[in-house]
């Protein structure tokens, strides 16, 4: 039976996470800002596994994430923004 990942490792696997979201959300405000059409589907899903992974860290991990999350939401309402402006 395979033993648990230790917390360390599913806070830095949580914040790749993190920053992978980041690195998507980004990517589509530059291409809207391009005048290009992109797809959200997607998103969803993925801000539900990452919401669920958050909930499964260890008490404690929260002030890890507060950063990278704030910066996380800034980057949606840049997007956001983006959207309803094109």
């Amino acid at each position: 039976m395979p033993r648990p990942a230790p917390p360390d490792l599913e806070i830095l696997a949580t914040l790749a996470a993190i920053d992978s979201m980041q690195g998507t959300l980004a990517l589509a405000r530059a291409l809207v800002e391009a005048g290009r059409r992109v797809e959200l589907a997607g998103l969803e899903q993925e801000a539900e596994r990452l919401c669920a992974a958050i909930a499964c860290l260890p008490e404690g991990a929260g002030a890890r994430l507060r950063a990278p999350l704030h910066g996380l939401t800034q980057e949606i309402d840049r997007l956001s923004a983006t959207l309803r402006a094109a």
